[in-house]
């Protein structure tokens, strides 16, 4: 027994000690407080409580919550890679791999042409030379025996570069590209990505670097219908690729990054660019120590040699489907790699029956009087295109006299000066702008203008130093804007332009339908003399704005696409009014003017009312004839291009004539095909609210005028707008006026007056008191109107 004492509850524990298995503050009843004398228990330390999260701390996540997420994300990417990896296969060739045809058909359905016969021939790798493979490999992917399967880097930089609007870029390495050329598809989606990301991997560890450059090499697309690289060596340079040389190669190899754009052949526009790339890759090849630096700067540019087109494409059919792929391209309906592919049927707005009329009318007056025994005639080409003004349907286009004997498009190429077709747009831009001569006077059809041959251009400070020649060096002295038109006076024209603003009269021929980037499309007083290279697409696009009141829409050559049963969507076209009807017609029946009594006379031979412009480019290079009825725009234009070095020549002597000009082949081709597209229809006059004359047109006299004065005056209030539908003149029979060469007769006569572009800008002057009125202070020189 023990010697303790014992408490009355019989517990052993001492006095004022709680029992061991409870906490110490369990030790008294909760509220009371222990018996006076009776020690209390000490309480052990304990931590203190975390102060709760308030206010926008609770918006902050904890360590944990952020250790937390990033295990979550890694467990997540890394078993969707497992996942990934486990069900995506290696699949078999993609059956387009062996590609279909393009089917290109008129508006009525019938079959324009086919393109399917692929080009391709497979080789070894070891068949392609060293140093060729490093041209690719210094084009595509410098790093390739080095890296992975994926460049998950260059992958997600290229994706944020598209996201943020600085332009689709790629970030595929050679094996990704050959497993979407290969296995794949082009199709830009991301389940195709996903599995080129899988089937990469993958192929990467069953096939060998080389394995997979030989692929690529054998299935990559390299423009001129050729797939893999012994076919492109055949195509453009018409050997083997073991024969072909570094600079080649590295041609070839510049071509993988825009297949037809870097064909200086078919595009010699693009020959800088092409040749910036030409040297980038070999400048990479140096900087990865793959081509020595005095050989590589011994190397001059391979041009590659003429195109050989498949004779399925012959005649019209090649220019027709190159213009069609081209339109799809270059309105971003499909890009050229996935058109590549084949299997789509393309239906164009081309018009069997219209087509065909174009083709005979090129024919009968223009190629079937060549002859092969006159030097002159190996340089004739003919280009030719017509649109509807109501839709800006193309219905009719020639290209040239055939596909597999002259590749360049005649209709849509850019390199040719437009001459005097350009002046309409002139005075358009007059009327659109309200514009007035430097003294003031409105500037209507009825404005007299010194048409003195080599006047100086005066501008509101004076003489401007540019004073172009008129054809043949005639003067006409005063003339009204209506018979200069007719004439084609390059004095009056010139000053018009420098009286509306060179400026105004630029953004009035892109406002029609010129590309904005037409070459020489500069805003000086020689732009009213067709400087510009615009095509005759583009032409016939401005003048279809014209016939359409003013109304403008980009021109459609491609009506529906469609691929495996299932439409591609197509662009919507925009139709705004680009210039005041009162521009448009009041341009229309001064051209109406050219046609019944002017240059164009020939063009009367369509039997309809009609409204045109002939011109002609320096030197006589090209001649044109531009014009429209209600119903109908088309322009022809017969060019000089030397067929051995393609270089630009006279059509002096050509057809038998000592000149060519717009009045002559070109207004009667236009005249033929016009009639022959539009039989069977009403004619149908024009419905014109026209601009009238002021009774303030004439010149200022001396009297008017005091020294060093412009003379500015304020016009007359007359009323502005006449409608009418007849004849802006009772038509006669056709004349030519002495001293012109636009004649209806073929350009026989014993002048010209439609040059536009030829003579103007190149003859100087001294200063503001030659050829005209007024004297005023001398002025620098303008550009030259030459090119």
């Amino acid at each position: 027994m023990s010697d303790e004492p014992q408490q009355q509850n019989g517990d052993t524990d001492p006095p004022g000690w709680a029992p061991r298995d409870l906490p110490a503050d369990a030790a008294a009843p909760a509220g009371e407080d222990p018996p006076a004398g009776e020690p209390t228990a000490p309480k052990k330390p304990g931590k203190a409580k975390r102060p709760k999260r308030t206010g926008w701390r609770r918006l902050i996540p904890t360590w944990r919550m952020v250790l937390g997420g990033v295990l979550l994300i890694a467990l997540i990417l890394i078993g969707g890679f497992i996942a990934g990896y486990q069900l995506v296969d290696i699949p078999a060739a993609n059956a387009k791999a062996t590609a279909q045809s393009n089917v290109y058909l008129y508006a009525d359905g019938t079959v324009i042409a086919r393109d399917g016969d692929i080009n391709r021939e497979n080789i070894r790798l070891a068949q392609v030379p060293r140093t060729v493979r490093h041209a690719v490999l210094a084009a595509e992917d410098r790093d390739f025996y080095s890296e992975r399967a994926v460049d998950v880097k260059a992958m997600f930089r290229a994706g944020w570069n598209t996201l943020t609007g600085k332009g689709k870029q790629g970030g595929s390495t050679i094996t990704q590209q050959y497993v979407k050329n290969y296995y794949l598809g082009q199709e830009q989606t991301v389940v195709r990505k996903i599995k080129e990301f899988f089937i990469s991997i993958k192929l990467n560890r069953e096939q060998s670097k080389d394995q997979i450059l030989e692929g690529y090499l054998n299935t990559s697309y390299f423009g001129r219908n050729a797939y893999g690289i012994q076919a492109a060596a055949q195509a453009y340079y018409g050997k083997d690729v073991g024969d072909v040389t570094t600079a080649q190669g590295a041609y070839l190899a510049s071509l993988l990054n825009a297949p037809s754009a870097y064909d200086v052949v078919a595009y010699p526009e693009n020959k800088a660019a092409a040749v910036a790339r030409w040297n980038y890759v070999l400048d990479g090849m140096v900087k990865e120590k793959w081509l020595d630096p005095a050989e590589r700067a011994a190397m001059t540019f391979p041009v590659p040699g003429p195109v050989k087109p498949a004779n399925s494409l012959s005649g019209q059919r090649g220019y027709i489907v190159k213009a069609v792929e081209d339109y799809l391209v270059g309105n971003d309906i499909l890009d050229e790699k996935t058109l590549a592919t084949r299997g789509y049927r393309i239906t164009t707005t081309l018009q069997r029956e219209k087509q065909n009329a174009l083709v005979e009318a090129v024919e009968d007056k223009v190629m079937s009087k060549t002859d092969d025994d006159r030097e002159a005639d190996r340089d004739v080409r003919v280009g030719g295109a017509s649109i509807d003004p109501a839709n800006g349907h193309v219905v009719a286009m020639y290209g040239g006299i055939d596909y597999t004997r002259q590749y360049v498009n005649n209709a849509t190429r850019r390199d040719y000066q437009v001459g005097s077709t350009f002046k309409p747009f002139v005075f358009t831009s007059a009327v659109a702008n309200d514009s007035t001569t430097q003294d003031g006077r409105r500037i209507t059809p009825g404005t007299i203008y010194d048409g003195t041959n080599k006047r100086m251009v005066e501008g509101p400070d004076g003489p401007t130093g540019y004073d172009p020649a008129n054809e043949d060096d005639r003067s006409y002295g005063p003339i009204t804007v209506s018979t200069a038109t007719d004439k084609s006076v390059n004095a009056v024209y010139a000053q018009m332009a420098e009286d509306v603003g060179p400026e105004k009269v630029r953004q009035t021929a892109v406002d029609l339908g010129i590309p904005k980037d037409t070459s020489d499309l500069t805003p000086t007083p020689s732009i009213a003399l067709g400087v510009a290279t615009a095509s005759v697409l583009d032409m016939t696009e401005a003048y279809a704005t014209l016939a359409a009141h003013g109304k403008h829409g980009a021109h459609v050559l491609v009506s529906k696409v469609a691929k495996d049963g299932e439409d591609v969507t197509l662009p919507g076209r925009t139709v705004k009014q680009a210039v005041s009807r009162e521009a448009a017609d009041t341009t229309t029946s001064i051209l109406r003017s050219v046609v019944e009594g002017g240059t164009g006379t020939a063009a009367r031979g369509a039997g309809r009312p009609a409204a045109g412009k002939t011109g002609t480019a320096e030197e006589d290079r090209a001649a044109w004839f531009a014009g429209y009825t209600p119903d109908l725009a088309t322009v022809i234009a017969v060019m000089g291009q030397d067929p051995d070095t393609g270089a630009q020549k006279s059509l002096y002597g050509a057809l038998g004539l000592p000149r060519i000009n717009g009045g002559g082949a070109p207004a009667e081709t236009w005249a033929q095909y016009t009639g022959a597209a539009l039989k069977g229809t009403p004619a149908q006059n024009f419905d014109l609210d026209v601009e009238e004359d002021t009774d303030d047109t004439a010149l200022p006299t001396a009297d008017s005028t005091a020294p060093g004065d412009t003379g500015r005056r304020t016009p007359s209030a007359t009323p502005r707008h006449n409608r009418t539908t007849t004849p802006s003149r009772t038509p006669a029979a056709p004349r030519t006026t002495p001293g012109t060469t636009d004649n209806p007769a073929g350009g026989t006569g014993d002048g010209g007056t439609d040059t536009g572009g030829g003579d103007g800008g190149d003859t100087g002057g001294d200063g503001g008191d030659i050829g005209g009125f007024l004297d005023g202070p001398k002025g620098t020189r303008a550009p030259s109107a030459r090119p």
